[in-house]
């Protein structure tokens, strides 16, 4: 016999978890580990151009495969920043309208900068 622990107004609703925990948390360890790959890559080719010029360092960076890279870093680094500002935010802030209108102004400035990022070596890597 399982005993059903929610409230009966609640029970009454259908309200109760909205199944969406699992995937935030496994997106959150998803995106660390790649992380993990993707900054020693980058740590690895920043330090290889530590004393490059600069025709020398653009190319490196407009390589096909350094340049997937760089973006996969980019957008991964703003997708993890957003899921970790998400549960600070949804854990501390306790005013609705504070906790909605900061989680759309943080998604909004993560996507501008990531298009940004994207956009500076996609721009490199093509040339112009």
């Amino acid at each position: 016999m399982s005993k059903d622990l929610r409230n009966p107004l609640a029970r009454a609703r259908g309200l109760g978890s909205a199944k969406d925990g699992v995937h935030h948390w496994m997106l959150q360890r998803v995106t660390a580990i790649a992380l993990v790959f993707l900054t020693v890559w980058f740590l690895v080719m920043v330090l290889g151009l530590l004393h490059a010029d600069y025709a020398t360092a653009r190319a490196t960076v407009a390589k096909p495969w350094n340049a997937v890279l760089l973006i996969a870093f980019v957008v991964t680094a703003f997708r993890h920043a957003v899921l970790g500002l998400q549960v600070v935010i949804e854990d501390y802030v306790h005013t609705r309208w504070l906790e909605v209108g900061s989680l759309i102004v943080i998604k909004f400035i993560a996507v501008l900068a990531a298009l940004m990022g994207v956009l500076a070596v996609l721009r490199i890597a093509l040339g112009s």
